[in-house]
């Protein structure tokens, strides 16, 4: 990435929200040079493009003045830094196999998958538009997901694993991701296709109701 973008990321990650204004003055900080507010808006919007920045927001001042918009990461960008998230899942997965009981390993996963459904707060529609909304909710859980229709009612694709490292060697994770689509959908997939299998993607087969 262009390094003065990669700077704006770095300085709203560090600063939180953050106007043109704070962004030039931390420029001018680390590069010890001038930066202008035109440059960084050109750099904003191409961020912006990315979706690495979400739409700015109008932040009133405590001072006479105009409001002035402030920036954001969205979770794509806050997803490109450095994070410790799989070696602490794979540490719980490991604890939890060596204290507890398989069955006792299966409800506090269907457990996950429930609260995930829960919180995702899919409508209650027809089958077919449900599966555009939980597609959606899917995508920003990092799964790149999509459906086609079938002869027995539609496919579920799901075509990057957010874990991939982890499920390579422990496929708990799969097994509660076939328990949160079903929780999504309300409906009993069947899988009919698995990343760690050597397939292109999962594929969860989905009856017509």
């Amino acid at each position: 990435m262009q390094q003065t973008r990669q700077h704006i990321l770095d300085i709203l990650r560090e600063n939180g929200d953050s106007t043109v204004d704070d962004i030039v003055s931390e420029l001018q900080k680390r590069r010890g040079r001038d930066i202008t507010a035109v440059t960084v808006r050109h750099h904003l919007a191409r961020l912006q493009e990315e979706d690495m920045i979400a739409s700015p927001q109008l932040r009133h001042r405590n001072t006479p003045g105009r409001p002035q918009h402030v920036y954001t990461l969205t979770e794509k960008a806050i997803n490109q830094f450095p994070n410790n998230y799989q070696r602490l899942a794979e540490g719980l997965l490991q604890s939890i196999r060596e204290k507890l009981p398989p069955s006792d390993v299966n409800v506090i996963i269907e457990g996950v998958a429930e609260n995930m459904a829960q919180q995702a707060q899919i409508p209650d529609l027809p089958l077919q538009q449900r599966l555009d909304v939980v597609v959606k909710y899917l995508d920003e859980q990092g799964y790149s997901a999509h459906w086609e229709p079938c002869a027995e009612g539609f496919t579920l694709y799901t075509t990057n694993c957010p874990y991939h490292k982890i499920a390579e060697t422990d496929h708990t994770l799969c097994e509660m991701d076939i328990r949160l689509v079903a929780a999504l959908l309300g409906v009993v997939p069947r899988r009919v296709g698995h990343i760690m299998n050597g397939d292109l993607g999962c594929a969860y087969l989905i009856p017509k109701n």
